[in-house]
């Protein structure tokens, strides 16, 4: 993709990275609300409609996690050497095809080549490239609240559409509700991705110019960099301790004795938490070390997880270790970009953040299946909650770990035309 945008720098570049902001703001909403969280409304009625078990249908979206973990090394390529627009446009226009691809569906087993296009339009379109892109637009300064203001705006996808979502199904069917939902997600995210997006401006003060070999040298400075394996560790497990809590929560608190009603309003609150505990670090990081923040709330997540089975049995105590297992539910949305883009630059952000977004988006999708299994084999759900407070544990044990370290010396083994300008 060529670059047409102006060499614009200062306040322009700021006015046109709170566009991004903005543009990101709405698609991820609608993208996530569309191609995500669509499913749990739709899971029952297409499994009656194809005459199969839900959990046959399930597998489908399982499908699509698994090929967007896969496509998370390629996409971040793909984003540090051409830039989003072309990527995010074509990915709007991939989920658009594979939602009413998905609303022709006569059997199962069509399910999953249509699931598997969702999932490289997630890969293309959602989170994970819009950071990349933000990152690549702000400083550090800027970075933080720019990416706060996308995720919390997107953070409602599922309070807006899932309802929507229920009542399309409920007025007029689940196909003609997915046909909906495509010419929603295309009419709104395609222009805005093909006209909003655009790489920025030159720094001609930076010490890498994003030339290939650049980014090489990037990329195998932070393979064997020892931090970016501790890092890789806190935030795999992190992502399996929160995977794990959001799916058995409701189970957890249900067979303890709660009504389904107040289970269902205590696991909603992780959302809303999730927005707190984002704004409570944008604030604290700017007077702590972002890193001892993140270990300190990952470390309260897991004595949360810890006590949650001692003091569940009241209302009170099951509310206050919800709230505060909750305050870090979204956090690795934010420490991430900012950790690595601190530690290696942002000029091969993409490809690095590529290397991680895989086996945390596994992570994602198998801690909960291996929590079902240990519940199925200890018949507890003590087992389930302490395998979650340990997770956290390492989690917070990653944060910590060579945090202290200097970053590697990149510009020793940049090529001698590249290290003259360092």
């Amino acid at each position: 993709m060529g670059r047409t945008n102006p060499p614009a720098t200062g306040g322009r570049r700021v006015f046109h990275g709170r566009r991004i902001v903005a543009t990101f703001a709405i698609t991820q909403t609608i993208g996530y609300g569309a191609l995500y969280y669509a499913f749990a409304v739709l899971l029952h009625p297409v499994a009656a409609d194809l005459h199969t078990r839900p959990a046959a249908v399930t597998g489908a979206l399982t499908t699509a996690i698994l090929v967007q973990a896969a496509m998370a090394v390629p996409v971040g390529r793909w984003l540090d050497r051409h830039g989003g627009r072309a990527l995010m446009t074509a990915g709007s226009i991939i989920g658009a095809s594979m939602l009413v691809a998905w609303s022709q569906v006569t059997a199962v087993w069509q399910l999953y080549p249509v699931f598997a296009g969702l999932g490289t339009a997630m890969a293309m379109a959602l989170y994970e490239p819009a950071t990349a892109v933000l990152v690549s637009w702000f400083d550090t300064t800027g970075r933080p609240r720019a990416i706060l203001a996308m995720i919390v705006v997107a953070g409602f996808a599922s309070t807006i559409f899932m309802p929507l979502t229920g009542w399309l199904n409920a007025q007029q069917g689940w196909r003609t509700t997915l046909l909906i939902l495509a010419a929603l997600y295309a009419t709104v995210a395609v222009p805005l991705h093909w006209l909003a997006v655009r790489r920025p401006p030159a720094d001609p003060h930076s010490s890498h110019r994003g030339e290939p070999a650049d980014r090489r040298t990037l990329i195998r400075s932070a393979v064997h960099d020892g931090r970016f394996w501790c890092l890789a560790v806190a935030f795999v497990a992190h992502a399996a301790a929160m995977s794990s809590m959001t799916v058995h929560l409701v189970g957890f608190l249900a067979g303890r004795g709660h009504p389904a009603t107040f289970a269902a309003t205590i696991a909603g609150l992780l959302g809303v938490l999730s927005v707190t505990g984002r704004l409570l670090l944008t604030v604290a990081g700017h007077r702590r070390r972002l890193y001892r923040i993140v270990a300190a709330i990952f470390a309260l997540q897991a004595t949360a997880a810890f006590l949650l089975p001692a003091v569940v049995g009241s209302r009170l105590g099951a509310i206050t270790a919800v709230v505060a297992f909750g305050l870090g539910f979204g956090i690795s949305s934010l420490a991430t970009p900012q950790l690595l883009a601190e530690r290696y630059d942002t000029t091969a952000y993409a490809s690095i953040a590529g290397a991680l977004a895989g086996p945390v988006t596994l992570a994602k999708a198998g801690a909960p299946l291996l929590a079902a299994s240990l519940l199925a084999t200890t018949g507890s759900y003590l087992s389930v909650m302490l395998a979650i407070g340990t997770f956290s544990l390492i989690a917070a044990a990653g944060i910590l770990t060579r945090a202290d370290t200097p970053p590697p010396a990149i510009t020793a083994t940049l090529p001698a035309d590249a290290a003259r300008h360092t």
